[in-house]
């Protein structure tokens, strides 16, 4: 899977209804980055539960 915005070997994946999109890591840390000053971070911490340990 190439990532979204360019066509790089995606580093990372979401789906959410079927959908699957691929980011490279230059791109999750852009949009990243962009959620975190956006304080839209907290709130996709609060939906997905990244800080549980298995």
């Amino acid at each position: 899977m190439n990532c979204h915005y360019c066509d790089r070997e995606a580093a990372f994946a979401a789906e959410s209804d079927e959908l699957k999109v691929g980011l490279c890591e230059e791109h999750f840390r852009e949009r990243l980055q962009e959620l975190a000053e956006a304080d839209g971070l907290e709130t996709l911490k609060e939906q997905v539960d990244v800080d549980r340990a298995e």
